[in-house]
């Protein structure tokens, strides 16, 4: 596939607390064929860790 499904951007940013559904939808995302784009970026806002991981679709040389 030469582009993301379902009219999803080719870079993405997914963002959220540091648990169980953040991982899954980085996997997810890897699951259609994203990459991830460098290491994930981690905050903390006070009360929660915050992650924030770029994935971009790969292209075809």
């Amino acid at each position: 596939m030469s582009t993301p499904p379902d009219g999803l951007p080719v870079y993405r940013v997914l963002t959220g607390p540091d648990d169980a559904a953040f991982c899954r939808r980085v996997s997810e995302a890897i699951g259609l064929g994203y990459a991830l784009h460098g290491g994930p970026a981690v905050t903390f806002d006070g009360e929660n860790v915050v992650v924030a991981q770029a994935v971009v679709w790969p292209t075809q040389s």
